[in-house]
């Protein structure tokens, strides 16, 4: 089976095609699967290191205002059919799947013009444009939230699947994890992902709170995004007593053992994040992006919140005083920590890629 799978520009559109392609590689080895990204997104880092091949088109976002930037957007879109068309006579594959971005548009579409099975996944309760402009050429829509159905036309192609989360989100072994991360004993662990891009507000609270509060009350991991960590990490000032419990990175690869060994996370509210945090158990502390379309973010947050698995505290309310003092409130109590991971866990959907799997089977 040769499978092509269209995805890019963030953790959140790469991570469940990653999803995807290891559990067809379990059920089926001799499997032939590429991935489809753009040299600009995440997907240059993340593909490779979990051993697919990458194939890469040009093509990007549209502003609303016309301008310069405009019109090479709408030069490129063309350029990207003509790519994709290639890359698909070349590749010759039996299915080609769509896991967000703007590389689905031409990838996708032309796929489907070709007549090869296609189909795509939308991780967010609000979709995305490119998906529904698609929805009328693919054989199927994978939603993960039923209130998506509203947004799409044609309700027979819906299937409710979930989110792909992770396998080896599931597999690790806390003891021996936390013993790998190297962090200090008796001490809980708190995880700080403000997503694969960074989030500035976040980073900026994070360093203000470290260099201003933090007295070595809890082991940090804070991921700063690639793009941040430069100048994020030169303003993190903390006390040399405390230094070795906290680990600056620009980018957290391990994921599966940070989940593992975290008892609190800090971190967007974005579609596959809650998915992850629900899979897991993990206690959250959600600062929903207001940079994101019909704000969806904080709808997936409040959702969490009010099922009792996380605390939401909007951007315009963050500074290093509230969030220090939610953290050391949670912390401190074991029997709330333990309430909110059963919880955060009770609508967790731990088999959506094998929802996903059968579909693939039977659209070929």
């Amino acid at each position: 089976m040769k499978v092509l799978i269209a995805g890019g520009g963030t953790g959140g559109h790469i991570n469940p095609g990653l999803a995807i392609a290891k559990y067809i590689k379990q059920k089926d080895a001799d499997a032939d699967i590429t991935f489809v990204g753009t040299k600009k997104g995440l997907e240059t880092k993340l593909v490779p290191r979990e051993g697919f091949p990458l194939e890469t088109i040009t093509v990007r976002g549209f502003k609303r205002k016309l301008s310069l930037d405009t019109l090479i957007a709408i030069k490129e879109l063309i350029q990207s059919f003509f790519q994709a068309s290639r890359l698909i006579k070349r590749t010759k594959p039996d299915v080609v799947i769509g896991t967000g971005g703007y590389v689905c548009g031409p990838v996708l579409y032309m796929a489907a013009k070709k007549g090869i099975p296609t189909l795509i996944h939308e991780s967010n309760a609000f979709p995305g444009v490119t998906n529904r402009l698609l929805e009328r050429y693919v054989n199927y829509v994978a939603i993960s939230f039923k209130d998506a159905e509203k947004y799409f036309k044609n309700k027979k192609k819906l299937v409710l699947t979930g989110n792909p989360v992770r396998e080896e989100l599931l597999k690790s072994d806390r003891e021996n994890v936390i013993s790998d991360l190297d962090i200090a004993d008796g001490k809980p662990l708190i995880v700080v992902m403000g997503g694969s891009r960074g989030a500035r507000k976040i980073n900026e609270t994070i360093a203000d709170m470290l260099s201003n509060y933090f007295k070595g009350e809890f082991n940090m991991i804070f991921a700063t995004g690639e793009a941040q960590f430069d100048d994020i990490s030169a303003t993190v000032k903390v006390n040399e007593k405390y230094k070795s419990m906290v680990k600056v990175v620009p980018y957290i690869y391990n994921v599966d053992q940070v989940y593992t060994a975290s008892d609190l996370m800090i971190c967007r509210a974005g579609a596959i994040t809650i998915s992850e945090l629900q899979v897991m158990g993990i206690p959250s502390i959600l600062i929903p992006s207001p940079y994101v379309t019909a704000n969806h973010q904080e709808h997936n947050a409040r959702s969490l919140e009010r099922e009792g698995g996380a605390v939401v505290i909007l951007e315009s309310e963050l500074n290093a005083d509230l969030l220090y003092k939610q953290i050391c409130n949670l912390i401190s109590n074991k029997d709330v920590l333990k309430k909110m991971s059963k919880n955060a866990s009770k609508n967790s959907v731990t088999d959506s890629v094998e929802k996903i799997y059968h579909l693939i089977k039977e659209i070929i």
